[in-house]
């Protein structure tokens, strides 16, 4: 009898992760990476050779909620299989939320539109406990007010450059960022964060030196400053990568899921 043949198709899932133990999301050799995990997973259930395309690539100790990829395979697995099936062989510090087919021109990085990250700041004299993984441990106290006001500066469509990593390899370094919200919950303060792009560490960069100034060791009135100077040097230093999240990757309504994603973080 003759093998059967089947089409290609496009999947897209929709993964959360611990960063901590990962030398991040792109695969490398001799080293474990999130890709690398999630590709030997998806090998064995499909039994071909899978590569999947991720929206960004997160840094070594990122985190994801709502990370969005897609692959491309013959295998004719049903969707809720390949949910359940993925989730029996990952471990336990990867998830996979959502899985479902998507037309062949959806490309989770190219046909992005907006994300959302969040920074967490585990603001108390005592470091915490069980969360150091997932969380800035900053002690000193922490002025609100003065965060958010410097943060709304930052909201519209400017050039990053004072924010953006020295190996940054983006062409552009302007980016409209429509949302950046400072909240206090309990211990711990929220950054949240959306733009139409990001530049290479430039969150990590603005909560950088968002902090400093909740601190009081940077004026206010001083961020309009560090952002028309274009220079990294006068902006705050990078912020530690455990305390950073990939929330969710927004897709134009005809490439969008359904289903609305409602993350939790720490």
């Amino acid at each position: 009898m003759a093998t059967r043949l089947h089409l290609p198709r496009r999947i897209k899932l929709v993964v959360g992760y611990r960063g901590t133990r990962y030398h991040g999301w792109q695969i490398q050799p001799n080293v474990m990476t999130v890709q690398g995990t999630l590709e030997a997973a998806l090998q064995k259930i499909a039994n071909e050779p899978i590569r999947v395309h991720a929206s960004g690539r997160t840094d070594t100790g990122v985190h994801a909620v709502g990370q969005v990829v897609h692959f491309d395979t013959t295998s004719p697995i049903a969707t809720d299989s390949l949910l359940r099936g993925l989730n029996g062989l990952l471990p336990a510090d990867i998830v996979v939320k959502r899985v479902r087919d998507v037309p062949a021109d959806f490309h989770a990085r190219y046909s992005a539109r907006r994300k959302t990250y969040a920074y967490v700041v585990y603001n108390h004299p005592l470091r915490p406990a069980f969360h150091m993984s997932y969380v800035w441990h900053v002690s000193q106290p922490l002025n609100l007010s003065a965060m958010q006001t410097a943060a709304q500066v930052l909201v519209g469509q400017h050039d990053f450059s004072a924010f953006r990593a020295a190996s940054c390899a983006a062409q552009s370094p302007v980016r409209s960022l429509t949302r950046l919200s400072v909240k206090r919950r309990g211990k711990r303060i929220l950054f949240l964060l959306t733009a139409d792009g990001f530049l290479q560490h430039m969150v990590r960069n603005i909560v950088g030196t968002l902090v400093p100034i909740g601190r009081g060791q940077i004026d206010a009135e001083a961020m309009s400053g560090i952002l028309q100077s274009r220079q990294r040097k006068r902006a705050g230093a990078t912020a530690p990568a455990q305390g950073l999240y990939l929330v969710r990757v927004m897709y134009p309504p005809r490439l969008a899921s359904p289903l609305s994603l409602a993350p939790q973080i720490c």
